[in-house]
């Protein structure tokens, strides 16, 4: 099946909006401002973007569901997603996967011979012969040093685990810096995270 030339077209506030009335759910308005927000970021001049809300606020299940829309208009597009905790990665890969099993519009992304079909790790049917999976789930200790990404979406690397000591913190700042070496030029970076007081979750 190929791709509905309307691909490149449609807002991601439209494809978000269309995979919840199929699930029975309504869309939220702050769900609305994210994924704006969202592909503000893929037409912006920069491609960077911060994404802070509130625990329990769905931003992870929109961002999931934003990853099948980049998909969607380009599968030769190549995501990792890494976060403090690689199963914490892992569960947006899995959430994606779900999203292109079952999703009308997405069966052409669905690969004859699912080599790379894992929770961690998926490639979709593309023309491109690339050595990385379509999507791919990391955690900040992961070695990724070889791979190469359009798109990188940093949830929550930022927790008590990884930032609750000046030592660890700088560790950190040095390991996200490092992702630049991994982004291709061009390519879009994304942080999701929780909105914390550091004077009182990350005391030194």
């Amino acid at each position: 099946m190929t791709p509905p030339r309307f691909c490149k077209k449609e807002s991601f506030e439209k494809f978000l909006v269309e995979w919840n009335v199929s699930c029975g759910l309504k869309t939220p308005e702050h769900h609305l401002r994210i994924a704006r927000f969202l592909e503000g970021v893929c037409e912006s001049r920069e491609r960077r973007g911060l994404i802070l809300a509130f625990r329990g606020s769905g931003k992870s299940t929109v961002v999931g569901l934003f990853l099948c829309w980049i998909l969607r208009r380009d599968p030769n597009m190549r995501i990792i997603v890494i976060s403090a905790d690689e199963a914490l990665a892992k569960k947006m890969v899995r959430y994606a996967k779900r999203i292109i099993e079952s999703h009308p519009s997405l069966e052409f992304l669905r690969p004859i011979k699912k080599t790379e079909w894992a929770g961690g790790c998926l490639t979709v049917a593309r023309e491109a012969q690339l050595r990385d999976p379509s999507l791919l789930a990391a955690g900040l200790g992961s070695n990724i040093t070889g791979s190469r990404a359009d798109v990188i979406i940093c949830d929550d690397v930022e927790v008590p685990k990884s930032a609750n000591t000046a030592a660890k913190r700088l560790d950190l700042r040095e390991k996200l810096i490092e992702l630049e070496f991994v982004l291709t030029p061009g390519g879009m970076q994304i942080f999701i995270g929780t909105p914390h007081c550091h004077d009182t979750i990350y005391k030194t």
